[in-house]
């Protein structure tokens, strides 16, 4: 059986989708450009095997649509159902975003990430204007969109208005639901508070799918990607490995990957300190207290943060009626 160079198939997959794109009419905003995916789930997102097939079967939905609605004539009883929107969901770091951003590089389409600052305006009605734009613009380049942070868009509708932004809260997430109804593209939805989702956004996704931590054997696998064969190391590799996900219970891969950035740099001042170019390698000891430094990191943040301060996403949730729990 010839051998299958993946990386150059990669490579021309991403050469024809960026081909799509130039030959495509120009977007509506110049904020929102579709982007070529960087990720596909095969070679990039580390999942367990009961995440990974729940998301497999939602892509199938689209490269199999034609089978499926015309060979099967399943068209006949869902005239509605060309379309596809899922919704991930977990604690932050697991890879909500780039596991969204890998589903559009597997179907081979452009990538729109949305984000609230993409979304919000000071003047009334522009909101719900630019909800338009960004899937008029999906649907011109054939997009999947991707909303991050989406318990800020799919909260419950207000029942009592007592203000114009109460008004513009529920005209907001009102063509949201039409948009999402009518499209025939794929939209994804990402988010750490699902419980804030209102009913009639939960019925119309069609996946829920819970991206879950890591456990030992995926944490072993996200190592082994950010320990790569370049780097110089003092011990086996595969025995930092070990150590290394033993070590990081309850890590997100965002936080393996923040361990990694703080351990590098470790290398070098051991060398300047003790002057010897031998030492010039990355050892056990350095993952170990980069581990150390994520954990008092997280234990420390939560104590020193100033409760009477907001982050801007805080402000946007509030703005928009949501209460985190």
């Amino acid at each position: 059986m010839e051998e299958v160079d993946l990386n150059a198939a990669k490579q021309e997959s991403n050469k024809q989708l960026n081909e799509r794109l130039n030959a495509a009419k120009q977007p509506i905003s110049d904020q929102i450009l579709p982007q070529t995916p960087r990720f596909c789930i095969e070679h990039d997102i580390i999942l367990d095997n009961k995440t990974r097939l729940r998301i497999q079967e939602a892509i199938n939905k689209i490269k199999y649509h034609k089978t499926i609605y015309k060979e099967w004539g399943f068209e006949a009883v869902d005239p509605d159902g060309s379309g596809l929107s899922l919704n991930l969901y977990g604690r932050p770091g697991t890879g909500k975003t780039m596991t969204a951003e890998a589903i559009a590089g597997t179907l081979e389409l452009p990538f729109i990430n949305v984000s609230l600052a993409d979304l919000e305006s000071k003047f009334m009605g522009e909101t719900s204007k630019n909800i338009q734009t960004i899937f008029q613009t999906a649907k011109d380049y054939q997009a999947v969109i991707f909303f991050d942070e989406a318990d800020t868009l799919l909260g419950k509708r207000l029942a009592t208005v007592t203000q114009g932004i109460d008004n513009e809260v529920n005209a907001c997430r009102s063509t949201l639901l039409i948009e999402l109804e009518k499209f025939e593209g794929v939209t994804i939805f990402a988010t750490n508070f699902v419980e804030n989702y209102d009913k009639a956004f939960q019925s119309r996704i069609s996946y829920h799918i819970h991206i879950p931590m890591p456990n030992e054997e995926a944490r072993k696998a996200i190592w082994r990607r950010f320990l790569i064969p370049s780097i110089p190391f003092q011990n086996d590799a595969e025995t930092i490995v070990e150590l290394a996900a033993a070590e990081s219970d309850g890590f997100s891969g965002r936080d393996i990957r923040t361990a990694m950035r703080l351990a590098l740099p470790k290398v070098f001042s051991d060398t300047q300190t003790k002057g010897d170019e031998v030492s010039k390698r990355l050892g056990w000891e350095h993952i170990e207290e980069a581990i150390a430094q994520v954990r008092r990191a997280q234990a420390e943040v939560g104590q020193y943060v100033n409760p009477n301060s907001k982050s801007e996403l805080d402000a946007s949730r509030a703005l928009l009626g949501i209460n985190k729990k």
